[in-house]
């Protein structure tokens, strides 16, 4: 039996803390490193998301620990998204199958519960030590403190688990003469907002979704929380005529509010405080290789590839990183070589395909989710779901409730579904047709 490695995790964010609790199961000594300090006595860094999407690949990497029925206490379902058209009116569209349904979870109970986790299986826990530096020859990482000091220490196998501006792909990027780098930011940033629970914890909006007021070249949605309240977010551009740059007065929020998210201004008493309270942050995709240093080292998360929140699979592509690196390592036996290529080798491609998918999810929650075209062919779709359970699944639900499509595999299907979609909506009467055409639209799928 090949020995059991020393491992450091730089980055206890949820993918450092769950990737400690499955390194420690396979019985290696795990340290967990994380420049801020402890989240479970201090509150949520301001800006960052608040609550998150939690779905079918994240819960099946929860599940293998063991967490994901305490999670789920934590949690509220989300049947569909609940939209909220300019002119007041509401139309709800389920996600998937009558039962499918996604999960909105606080992002600081989720990664309090994963540090405790990771405790209770021996992983030791470093806060407020910020990455300075990587000795590659000696496999030493130096810290700084906030005294001023530095601190280092050495392990058999590094894991950059540090986020989309990790310090460790710095150090592995300056360090490594072919290194690929790609990021992009859309033109758009966020601000999160937050809408009280009515009297005695009441939630003021439909509990069980999703809200998204699509507006074309921007858009607000809201996620429910277990107190009654809702965080909103709105995705909203930095600069131009409507933008976070020309709303710079409390007079402007509220008449950019009451004219286009009537009822929002109805539900947040204290709209324009939180407004300017609040940051405005940005949105990145990062795109990188190589990910790995011999079996030495690997990027993992966002570290790796950082993406768009618009298909809700961040957090859960990290996590099913996670279970594909353990899945990697009982197959070859502590042979980290091998494990570190395979899953880079595997990884690669689907954490690009989800960067893509999500940024696509992006226009079309923000343009098309009002669009009655748009809502007849989900319709169209998903009757062919029904019909055609094996052959026709909508995008949406391989990535979001099929954890055993590879998100490539998602990517391609997809792109070859949307193509017969668009032949088949330009068709004249689709409106009353499509009924008869079920057949036909399958056909060209399997052509």
């Amino acid at each position: 039996m090949m020995k059991k490695k020393e491992v450091v995790i730089v980055g206890a964010g949820l993918v450092g803390s769950l990737l400690s609790i499955y390194l420690a199961r396979r019985g290696h000594g795990v340290r967990l490193y994380e420049r801020r300090g402890d989240m479970r006595r201090a509150q949520v860094e301001a800006g960052r998301s608040i609550n998150l999407a939690l779905s079918d690949r994240g819960i099946l990497a929860l599940e293998k620990v063991g967490l994901a029925e305490e999670i789920r206490t934590i949690s509220i379902p989300m049947h569909g998204r609940q939209i909220h058209h300019l002119d007041g009116s509401t139309a709800f569209q389920p996600y998937g199958k009558e039962g499918q349904f996604i999960n909105s979870v606080s992002r600081g109970e989720l990664n309090k519960k994963l540090l405790d986790l990771a405790e209770k299986n021996g992983v030791k826990i470093f806060f407020d030590h910020k990455c300075a530096k990587v000795d590659w020859n000696k496999n030493e990482i130096t810290f700084d403190l906030p005294d001023g000091s530095q601190a280092s220490t050495r392990a058999d196998l590094i894991f950059g688990a540090d986020g989309a501006f990790a310090a460790t792909r710095l150090q592995h990027q300056l360090q490594h003469e072919k290194f690929d780098y790609q990021q992009y930011y859309i033109d758009c940033g966020y601000k999160e907002l937050s809408i009280p629970a009515g009297p005695g914890g009441r939630f003021l909006m439909e509990k069980n979704a999703l809200h998204i007021w699509p507006r074309k070249d921007f858009m607000l949605i809201a996620l429910p929380n277990l107190d009654g309240s809702f965080t909103c977010t709105l995705f909203f551009p930095f600069e131009g005529p409507l933008s976070f740059e020309k709303l710079d007065t409390k007079e402007k929020v509220m008449r950019f509010f009451t004219t286009t998210f009537r009822e929002v201004v109805d539900l947040i008493p204290d709209l324009t405080d939180q407004y300017f309270r609040n940051p405005v942050s940005s949105l990145v995709t990062v795109k990188c290789f190589p990910w790995i240093r011999d079996d030495k080292f690997a990027l993992i998360g966002d570290a790796a590839h950082a993406i768009v929140p618009f298909f809700g699979q961040g957090m859960n592509c990290g996590f099913e990183d996670c279970r594909i690196l353990d899945e990697l390592e009982g197959e070859h036996k502590e042979d980290w070589r091998k494990i570190l290529f395979e899953f880079q080798r595997v990884r690669k491609p689907d954490a690009d395909a989800i960067a893509d998918l999500a940024v696509n999810n992006f226009i079309e929650m923000r343009d098309r989710t009002a669009d009655p075209k748009f809502l007849l062919q989900k319709k169209i779709e998903a009757k062919l779901h029904e019909l055609y359970p094996d052959k026709w699944i909508p995008a949406y639900s391989q990535v979001t409730f099929s954890p055993h499509i590879r998100y490539s595999e998602a990517l391609q299907k997809g792109q070859k579904q949307e193509t017969i979609m668009q032949e088949v909506m330009k068709m004249e009467q689709i409106e009353t047709r499509w009924p008869e055409m079920v057949e036909k639209i399958i056909k060209k799928l399997d052509a």
